[in-house]
């Protein structure tokens, strides 16, 4: 078993631990190391594709016409309007209906956090095969995009984040960054550096792909017949009620609250590790996104696979990736170093922060 060096690097950024193999080539691998362009805090230096580019600036120039999605205004229309009558006919619905739309969602937005975010977009964390099995059926429940494609987006957000290229840009506004970026057609920058993006890692994993070629079919599946005819078949629920609450209400809770934090989280709290960026605390956030609303903290250390100083604090989905470590089925959980997030309060903070 090969040994390993742990060494800690100070920089402008602060220090971050690196954990490298040991071998007769240190010397010159600790070359390679300081020549490396990497922010000392990044403790997962093969993954660079989601660091802020703050070298990108927008072209000058009257922005270009917008080109409505007629397909989606109409589907999201009808949603959310079943969802609002849905609202209407909880009080008559059965209890199991109630039960299977919060499993429902619990899991599918598992499937969105733990998996399209913190696994697949940023690989803060390495799951095995039981788990990214269980995760890539969540996020095809969750019906958000397919991994890739979700992590594709997601990369550019955080890379050309509050600029033309940032698909959902919170600079236009609450309601385009919360659903309005999913009605129009994505602005030329999007598309261009999209499609620059290094995705090698995911075109590479089968599963990914895997999903990718069956997903519109096994999203429509699992997201939408199978909820509706299972109250209706196995305990006698009534068609409108199944469609209308176990399906249309269901499934607009778990959009609006991932929605939340490409908006209200990039333009309502606090910055405490970075004034810079729009990217903030907001707790509330955290509660309806399994803990996504450290958003802050997340743009400032994106391979954090916490997503949060915090741990645990309103962070459901870290609890839920601690307990597959515990069970041997995550590992290599990435983590920055205290003494590296003390330093970038110290150094961009807004002051907010309780250390401040």
């Amino acid at each position: 078993m090969a040994a390993y060096l742990t060494q800690e690097i100070p920089s402008n950024y602060g220090a971050a631990t690196i954990i490298k193999p040991h071998s007769r080539g240190q010397q010159s691998g600790e070359e390679k190391v300081e020549k490396m362009p990497l922010h000392a805090e990044d403790i997962r230096p093969e993954m660079r594709e989601d660091i802020h580019d703050p070298s990108y600036q927008d072209e000058e120039g009257p922005p270009p016409k917008l080109e409505y999605v007629w397909r989606n205004i109409i589907l999201m229309v009808l949603l959310h309007v079943g969802a609002l009558y849905g609202i209407t006919l909880v009080p008559s619905c059965k209890l199991y209906t109630c039960l299977l739309g919060i499993v429902y969602n619990v899991v599918a937005a598992l499937g969105i956090t733990a998996g399209a975010h913190r696994l697949w977009s940023h690989r803060t964390y390495k799951a095995r095969l039981p788990l990214r099995l269980f995760l890539i059926m969540a996020n095809t429940m969750a019906f958000q995009n397919d991994v890739y494609e979700w992590a594709r987006d997601h990369r550019i957000h955080h890379k050309f984040t509050e600029t033309h290229a940032d698909p959902h840009d919170s600079r236009r506004g609450f309601f385009f960054s919360h659903v309005g970026w999913l009605l129009v057609r994505k602005h030329p920058a999007v598309k261009e550096k999209g499609g620059k993006l290094d995705m090698s890692d995911l075109k590479a994993e089968k599963l990914v792909m895997f999903q990718r070629r069956y997903y519109k079919p096994a999203a429509v599946l699992i997201c939408i017949v199978l909820p509706t005819l299972a109250p209706w078949y196995f305990w006698g629920e009534t068609f409108q009620h199944s469609v209308c609450i176990a399906t249309f209400l269901r499934y607009a809770i778990v959009l609006n609250a991932t929605w939340l934090v490409n908006s209200a989280a990039h333009l309502y709290g606090y910055r405490p590790y970075d004034r810079n960026i729009g990217a903030r605390e907001n707790v509330l956030v955290s509660v309806a996104s399994f803990g996504e609303g450290f958003h802050n903290y997340h743009h400032a250390f994106p391979y954090d696979y916490s997503v949060s100083e915090y741990r645990w604090h309103i962070n459901f989905t870290t609890f839920f990736i601690d307990c597959m470590a515990a069970l041997g089925l995550a590992y290599d959980r990435k983590r920055v170093s205290k003494a590296a997030v003390l330093a970038r309060i110290k150094r961009t903070g807004d002051g907010s922060h309780k250390s401040s």
